[in-house]
């Protein structure tokens, strides 16, 4: 299971049905609009920091006719004859499990709201779309309903569909951010697909525990909400910021963005090592005391540092918030974004590299508990007003799929994700292990210095990860000298995406 481009995904033609999500409350009483009627229980339930700043800029921009729009989607596939029903009785059952696909956003006193339907109002609706005779044409429709559909102040906040042939099915699911998370993806794959096998056989899924995200969300709130600038567990922020100089670490290379500028995007995804090489590649970091991820970001340091930007190393990463417990099979936005630091210093070698990663990194995890969006609003006032981060912030994100619930079916099901965003002013970066080897989805600013700045990137970070799988880059310095650029084979051309100006 990996990430990329939506535009670069080979989907089969053919009948494309959807299910559309409906109130049977709002048809007899319900508020207009398809919310729920305000109820008592559901008064005191209230947004996450991440949902209510998501949910502030949407309005914003709305207010300001500058629409902000994203999405993150998932497909999986189906062998055999579709049965329709079963696979329309696993999406509701899925829709109604989680507690935070139910609800309706709205301000109430200030705070934003969430009201969630009773799951026994629920219903979906089959709609026959059409029949779609190539998949340039299936993809086409997929990306504008998705862009279309997917509103962060409209509810529903996600499409379901399926692209149904004699002997196969393609699943998708498209979401707003403010339900959902890159890793609430496998487990939208797991539940539907094993609900929907277990009804073809006639027999009940047997699903684990799965929380609601709202009961999260008011955890965290009840924890963080009162706290103010002065809170000693703002501390790590605060060091960071003046080390720094900025609560936004920088992205350190030339992207030809205007200051205050937004720009279309371009959205890119490259393998760096195959399956062998990426097993290699992770023993050679256990070798030095660290984890795989931590060899990808010190080589993601050095490559920057060799292109230009400074010898320490200052981002910001995401960290999941689900732990080990409660949480890993709900669904929702569990991700609390943290800054981290390490020294990349020409001259160390890939062992010293690791280690400065791996203190870095064990520092930020000592910190995680308060969210970033608290931080934000209470250390850097001033840019929390704004609709976008203030300029290209340097950004790491890893996920191992291998160690996904359901990860042993991923070959079967074979799933995708894909993210997708209207307008950016920097670069963001996603790596992704799976069964095939380690991938890199980029999304940036479509300008012809970022094209050119973010290609070369990519390409001394590939050479750079094969160079530690292929001789053990402990050994010696790494990133000293730019590397020689390989000719690019016809296996890298058909294996990067296409840019992507929308």
């Amino acid at each position: 299971m990996r990430q990329f481009p939506l535009e670069t995904h080979q989907v089969a033609p053919g009948r494309v049905v959807e299910w559309r999500l409906r109130s049977t409350a709002a048809e007899t009483g319900g508020s207009p609009g398809g919310r729920p009627a305000a109820r008592v229980e559901a008064a005191g339930r209230r947004a996450s920091f991440n949902q209510d700043k998501h949910f502030t800029v949407a309005e914003e921009s709305r207010a300001a006719d500058d629409p902000v729009a994203s999405w993150i989607a998932v497909t999986f596939e189906v062998a055999g004859p579709l049965d329709e029903q079963a696979l329309a009785q696993a999406l509701l059952a899925f829709v109604k499990r989680h507690e935070v696909l139910r609800c309706a956003f709205r301000r109430l006193a200030g705070e934003l709201a969430c009201e969630p339907f009773d799951p026994a109002e629920l219903a979906l609706d089959a709609q026959r779309v059409g029949v779609f005779a190539t998949s340039e044409e299936v993809r086409g429709f997929l990306i504008e309903r998705f862009t279309r559909s997917i509103d962060t102040l409209s509810w529903p906040l996600f499409t379901m569909g399926a692209v149904l042939r004699e002997d196969s099915a393609t699943v998708y699911l498209a979401f707003d951010h403010i339900v959902c998370d890159g890793m609430s993806m496998p487990i939208v794959v797991r539940e539907v697909l094993t609900a929907y096998e277990a009804l073809c056989r006639g027999e009940d899924a047997q699903l684990p525990p799965a929380p609601s995200y709202l009961d999260f969300a008011d955890e965290q709130r009840r924890r963080y909400l009162s706290i103010d600038a002065r809170d000693e567990r703002l501390d790590y922020w605060k060091e960071f910021i003046a080390r720094g100089g900025e609560f936004f670490p920088r992205f350190p290379l030339d992207l030809g963005v205007e200051p205050g500028g937004m720009y279309p995007i371009v959205n890119e995804a490259s393998p760096l090592l195959d399956a062998g090489e990426a097993e290699v590649f992770e023993k050679t970091c256990l070798t030095v005391g660290g984890k795989a991820f931590m060899g990808v970001l010190a080589s993601v340091a050095v490559c920057l540092r060799d292109a230009g930007g400074p010898g320490v190393y200052r981002g910001f990463m995401p960290v999941s918030e689900r732990g080990r417990g409660m949480w890993t099979n709900s669904v929702g936005w569990f991700v609390n974004t943290m800054p981290i630091e390490f020294d990349a210093s020409p001259g160390r070698d890939f062992a010293q590299v690791m280690g400065s990663v791996r203190s870095g990194f064990g520092e930020m995890i000592g910190h995680i508990d308060v969210p970033f969006v608290r931080a934000w609003e209470l250390l850097a006032p001033e840019e929390f007003a704004a609709r976008s981060w203030p300029y290209p912030v340097n950004f790491f994100s890893y996920i191992d799929m291998r160690k996904c619930e359901g990860a042993e079916r991923h070959i079967d099901w074979r799933p995708t994700t894909h993210v997708w965003s209207a307008r950016a002013n920097g670069a963001c970066s996603w790596f992704q292990r799976d069964e095939d080897g380690l991938h890199m989805n980029s999304i940036y600013v479509d300008t012809p210095q970022a094209r050119r700045t973010m290609g070369d990137f990519q390409e001394a970070l590939r050479l750079t990860v094969q160079e530690i799988a292929r001789s053990g880059g402990f050994r010696r310095p790494i990133g000293l000298a730019p590397p020689r650029r390989p000719a690019r084979t016809p296996l890298d051309v058909a294996a990067s995406a296409r840019r992507v100006s929308l």
